[in-house]
């Protein structure tokens, strides 16, 4: 708990049995009140891990996608009554020892979501990103900056956190099932006028820290330039788009 918030950890799990042990013996458990697990029909031991860790893990039978297991994460969370959630992957590319102070930026009502960039601090490279990706998301993130109006310095970390407001705010089970997920769903927390913060966090990139191909980031990429022409559009009175309609279907907090 920090500041009489309710703080929990939520990560979403594909084959992180390497890992996983790592990431959890770093996170900070004088703050976090619970941690929750959702795998995603993982075909190593991810889970029996993380029941011999005592982390409450919900298991998919079948795959749901990256979007898809994110918002079976969030949801569990705010059934266990959290006030802030964040996401951290088990694949040890994030450091844990950063939550402390992203917690603290949203118990202490600063801002209602913060990222945890790895663009700040120009330590991405030294880090083990590839370049491709690292060109990649300086292109998408200028791109997307201009289209929005924004001053991110990237919106396709992995790491972040949200107040149990914004979950509960957010259509998110109007968003996709696949990796652009976690664009649509930092575009709709700007949307609906939320307040978005950053911190530097170095990453790291090694054989078990999960990737997508080439070709799943190319779909990444082009999926990421339609939110934004999307969230252009919405914002000038179009109200055809379902990911930023205030009324489209929420997550089942109940």
């Amino acid at each position: 708990m920090l500041n009489g918030k309710r703080v929990t950890v939520v990560m979403p799990a594909y084959n992180a049995e390497k890992t996983l042990r790592k990431t959890h013996s770093e996170i900070p458990h004088d703050i976090v009140d619970k941690i929750i697990l959702t795998d995603d029909a993982s075909q190593d031991r991810t889970v029996d891990i993380a029941r011999q860790l005592n982390i409450k893990t919900f298991v998919h039978i079948k795959n749901k996608g990256y979007g898809g297991n994110q918002k079976t994460c969030y949801q569990e969370a705010l059934r266990a009554g959290s006030d802030i959630i964040i996401m951290l992957h088990p694949d040890y590319q994030y450091t844990p020892k950063l939550i402390t102070s992203i917690a603290a930026m949203i118990a202490y009502d600063i801002f209602d979501a913060v990222i945890a960039s790895r663009i700040l601090g120009n330590k991405a490279l030294k880090g083990g990103m590839p370049v491709y990706k690292y060109i990649a998301n300086r292109f998408l993130t200028a791109v997307e900056n201009f289209i929005i109006q924004q001053k991110l310095s990237e919106y396709h970390t992995g790491y972040r956190a949200f107040s149990s407001k914004v979950l509960e705010s957010l259509p998110l089970m109007e968003n996709s099932d696949d990796f652009v997920f976690d664009n649509e769903m930092l575009l709709q927390t700007m949307y609906f006028g939320f307040r978005v913060g950053e911190v530097s966090c170095p990453a790291k990139y090694f054989e078990e820290a999960s990737s997508i191909s080439f070709r799943r980031s190319v779909i990444y990429g082009l999926g990421v330039l339609k939110t934004a022409m999307k969230y252009f559009y919405s914002k000038r009175g179009y109200k055809g788009y379902s990911i930023f309609n205030p009324n489209g279907k929420k997550l089942d907090s109940r």
